[in-house]
């Protein structure tokens, strides 16, 4: 329940997004016996979203956070940056997650930009993701493995769109109309840190959870909660006219923010002094 509402109170406009995860983790959590580790690979455009609802997933699993010592943070730019190192990285990611969950069965790891992550390291992982009781004396089984990327967001937002322009609701898009294509479109994307990987060839990711393009609405929404959580009285003004300064696409409609959420922190201390 403490997951409910912290995604139904802070995680704007992804119906889809929060409906997946909160089945998955409360599917897992409630498995005495997992038959192997959770393995979520959230998708969409920057300021959606992604990183916002796997921080709150790892606070739920350990309060601390980041700042916990059981949760892990991979970004691919800053841990492996160099092309030439991939068996080094390969080897260090291992042992790493090996002495890990050593310490911590439920160890949470996240992996941001997997779409600047070089292609066949995250193979490295595959034995941890797998079917097997055991590896070498360790059980993942109950570790918690998060991918975040924006590849597929391209996919994601043409069908988001498709479905404005023939007068559908955006709730009614469901998991069935976005998972298979966005599975098949990373597989075959080579910057998306899961070209011809093994753990989608072997169904090793559980699921793929898109997250949708941001209208003016869920802009605004952010606005307000981030003036909630300055300690500010919540001023319309002020929301619109910070959400006008943001910008939209496509050009023509101008539906959806082709940052999301990203900018309102920098632009509501823009307008801080009002």
């Amino acid at each position: 329940t403490a997951l409910k509402v912290q995604l139904d109170t802070k995680l704007f406009g992804q119906h889809l997004a929060k409906d997946v995860v909160l089945k998955a983790v409360m599917g897992f959590s409630s498995n005495a016996s997992p038959k192997k580790p959770l393995t979520l690979s959230l998708h969409g455009w920057a300021g959606t979203g992604k990183n916002f609802l796997s921080q709150i997933l790892a606070e739920q699993v350990h309060p601390a956070g980041l700042r916990s010592k059981f949760v892990h943070l991979f970004l691919a730019t800053l841990h492996f940056p160099h092309h030439d190192q991939l068996g080094l990285y390969k080897e260090q990611l291992q042992n790493w997650i090996r002495g890990n969950v050593s310490a911590c069965p439920h160890s949470v790891f996240i992996f941001d930009e997997m779409d600047k992550m070089h292609p066949g390291l995250i193979d490295a992982i595959k034995p941890f993701l797998d079917y097997y009781e055991q590896v070498d004396g360790v059980s993942y089984r109950k570790a918690i493995f998060i991918f975040l990327s924006n590849a597929g967001g391209d996919l994601i937002n043409k069908a988001a769109l498709e479905f404005w322009t023939s007068g559908k609701r955006r709730e009614e898009i469901q998991l069935k109309d976005l998972e298979p294509m966005l599975s098949v479109g990373v597989f075959n994307n080579k910057n998306s840190g899961l070209w011809h990987s093994s753990l989608i060839d072997r169904n090793l990711i559980d699921y793929f959870v898109p997250f949708l393009p941001l209208e003016h609405k869920h802009v605004k929404m952010c606005i307000r909660a981030e003036m909630v959580a300055r300690g500010y009285a919540v001023d319309e003004k002020v929301v619109q006219a910070v959400a006008d300064e943001m910008t939209f696409f496509p050009r023509e409609q101008q539906i959806y923010s082709d940052k999301g959420c990203k900018t309102v922190q920098a632009k509501l201390d823009f307008h801080q002094d009002v």
